[in-house]
């Protein structure tokens, strides 16, 4: 009977590991998981804030480890330290401003696929699998391939 609330135990406590506490090493990708989230110059809450994002889903690099603290670099080079409930293992990326202008997202991954939505610069998505230059990019449900270069999240790591 023991082993049996012990199993069950064991099982439902998977469900509560938060993706953003893994054990992953960096440097890796994660995005910011709360509507409100601080970056800190030191992995404490002693260390005064630098920054107050209010972007949930803003695709940061992890690039260390301290605890449950995580340095973070975001899409404008600046880097600090987040607490890790703050950010989620989901992968995202940001529209960049490189021309200033609505970004294709076409039907398939293909530059003379059909454009079925513009993406203005700025605008944060969910990010799935990334081939050949190319990245399935979903913002709030319109989803559709958006070229890696006009995009900050998908850049290979390590």
């Amino acid at each position: 009977m023991r082993n049996i609330a012990f199993m069950l135990f064991a099982i439902s406590g998977v469900g509560l590991a938060s993706p953003a506490s893994a054990q992953q090493e960096p440097p890796y990708w994660a995005s910011i998981d709360e509507p409100e989230a601080r970056m800190r110059t030191g992995p404490s809450t002693e260390y005064p804030t630098m920054w107050i994002y209010k972007r949930q889903k803003l695709p940061v690099k992890i690039l260390a480890r301290y605890k449950s603290w995580r340095k973070v670099e975001d899409h404008e080079g600046t880097q600090g330290w987040m607490h890790a409930r703050l950010l989620s293992a989901s992968r995202s990326a940001l529209v960049l401003a490189t021309t200033g202008k609505p970004v294709a997202m076409r039907a398939f991954p293909d530059s003379a696929a059909r454009v079925i939505w513009l993406a203005e610069p700025g605008v944060v998505g969910s990010l799935g699998s990334c081939e050949k230059g190319w990245c399935l990019f979903d913002v709030t449900g319109r989803k559709g391939y958006i070229s890696a270069d006009d995009v900050w999240g998908d850049e290979p790591l390590k």
